[in-house]
């Protein structure tokens, strides 16, 4: 297994455990992600994304809301304000030692450890929309994800994330 934290920063020699704002009522922790899932941040930090995923739980009148036509069973949806962030953006991969990480979410691939870390490598990773491409998974555009969101909580698709949706227009 590997596990993974994304930044803008080139140069984080250390990640301190710390409390995530939006979770105030955990420990301070370092968050990880799995190889699985990192694509999910292939995107500038502040980007406000959902991510969904049909399974056998999807109803058949939500696959055809959802998914369409499209044979892929993940799709990433973005507003069409951030395409030209994302393509010029550049990010950097942490690899983290996997030892003392807990996994927090299995269907995030979320992990998380209470220990400072200090990560093994780190990698640049520019066109963002390319490697995304090249994966199993399809992108979205649109104006505003506001109602994407206020579908997908009210669905029978159960596997979704919505990523820094407080940047959405017309957010919270």
């Amino acid at each position: 297994m590997k596990l993974f934290h994304f930044s803008e920063e080139s140069s984080i020699d250390v990640f301190v455990p710390r409390v995530k704002e939006n979770r105030r009522n955990m420990p301070p922790v370092v968050w990880a992600i799995d190889e699985a899932h990192e694509f999910t941040f292939f995107f500038p930090r502040e980007c406000p994304r959902i991510v969904y995923r049909r399974t056998e739980y999807t109803s058949e009148a939500d696959q055809i809301k959802f998914f369409g036509v499209s044979s892929v069973d993940i799709v990433v949806t973005v507003e069409k304000d951030w395409y030209e962030r994302i393509r010029s953006t550049m990010i950097y991969r942490y690899r983290f030692p996997v030892e003392s990480f807990e996994l927090f979410d299995d269907n995030a691939g979320y992990y998380i450890s209470p220990q400072t870390i200090i990560p093994l490598e780190v990698e640049p990773l520019d066109h963002l929309l390319g490697r995304l491409m090249q994966l199993p998974v399809e992108i979205r555009f649109t104006d505003s994800l506001v109602p994407l969101r206020n579908e997908l909580v009210n669905s029978t698709v159960k596997y979704f994330g919505i990523h820094k949706f407080a940047n959405a227009k017309d957010g919270f």
